[in-house]
């Protein structure tokens, strides 16, 4: 039976490490995924409202296969400079994607991000010509490494989730047969992650343990296809957004990654009520680090890691909020 990996983060995976950094009086932040190697990369845009960098390089047939990292940030349009301060340190470390290697010619690394809107939650913005993301980027990025906080941390910093506090979530699993599955998510959507009139999560099902408090679905729920429960009000335009990360060690071509991300987005549909709205920018990367070589049938074994990606990844939203509940 699949359970839980040892710390039940994204990092329960081989290679991978976080970093948050937070600009408290802004009420905003940055999260990093960073892989001790390059890793083949893909990414599902499934919201009405992207805001993303790098995604068009994923793309199946493109030159570039694996990135350096992946970056999830606050801030909106201000937040894609984050992935700016990433990209320059690990470029001073020489790392990155070069077409042939030469003296005097820097390597490029290929950092996809994705941000969120958190420009009206009550911080002060008021940073002029000099937004933080630049420098959030780099701190966290130099905070990498094998635990890191969920909650009010990162990326989900300044994120809401409905109408109440949103975060940034994490999750993991391992199979049997020992691949490592994980999930990293910063939660800021429209939709509600409760069930109405409950403070049950959506996600509830696929909870293990109590890893977001234990509450089971009420037993005199009815379910209304119109009642929304705690999601937000008149939403504005670009306000709201999910964007998360799942990665596995199983070793997956570009396509199975791509699949993998695709089916993982399964998991905000069953976190998020309603989910992937015009006013959404939800995005998914797929991460494979290739760590562990993939089992025959190969089919097969994506369509078991997509599945356990997607209740991974609902689980993630749904730790992610009750956790930033908890501070």
């Amino acid at each position: 039976m699949a359970k839980p990996g040892r710390e039940n983060l994204i990092t329960d995976i081989a290679g991978l490490t976080v970093g948050n950094a937070e600009d408290t009086g802004s009420q905003t932040g940055v999260s990093v995924v960073v892989p001790a190697q390059r890793a083949v990369c893909a990414v599902h845009v499934a919201g009405g409202g992207p805001g993303t960098r790098e995604t068009d390089a994923l793309k199946l047939g493109t030159l570039v296969d694996e990135v350096d990292a992946i970056v999830l940030s606050g801030g909106s349009v201000y937040g894609l400079a984050a992935a700016d301060g990433v990209a320059a340190e690990l470029g001073a470390q020489g790392k990155g994607f070069a077409l042939r290697d030469a003296p005097g010619v820097p390597r490029s690394p290929v950092i996809p991000s994705a941000i969120l809107y958190d420009l009206a939650n009550g911080g002060d913005k008021s940073w002029g010509a000099e937004p933080p993301y630049n420098r959030l980027g780099r701190d966290a990025l130099s905070k990498a490494g094998q635990t890191f906080a969920l909650g009010r941390a990162g990326a989900g910093y300044g994120a809401l989730a409905g109408s109440r506090q949103g975060g940034l979530g994490s999750a993991s699993m391992v199979t049997d047969d020992g691949y490592t599955v994980g999930a990293m998510v910063a939660v800021n959507c429209f939709g509600s992650v409760t069930v109405p009139g409950s403070e049950a999560y959506w996600a509830a099902p696929y909870e293990v343990g109590a890893e977001f408090g234990g509450l089971p679905f009420p037993d005199s729920f009815a379910f209304d296809p119109e009642d929304w429960g705690a999601a937000k009000l008149n939403p504005a335009p670009g306000t709201n957004t999910t964007i998360a990360i799942v990665a596995t060690d199983a070793d997956l071509t570009p396509s199975e990654t791509q699949r993998l991300a695709d089916m993982a987005v399964a998991g905000m549909a069953r976190a998020i009520r309603p989910v992937f709205a015009p006013f959404d920018g939800d995005v998914v990367f797929g991460l494979s680090t290739g760590e562990k070589p993939a089992s025959a049938p190969r089919p097969l074994l994506i369509a078991r890691l997509g599945e356990l990606a997607a209740s991974t990844l609902a689980r993630a939203i749904a730790r992610g909020v009750y956790e930033a509940d908890k501070t």
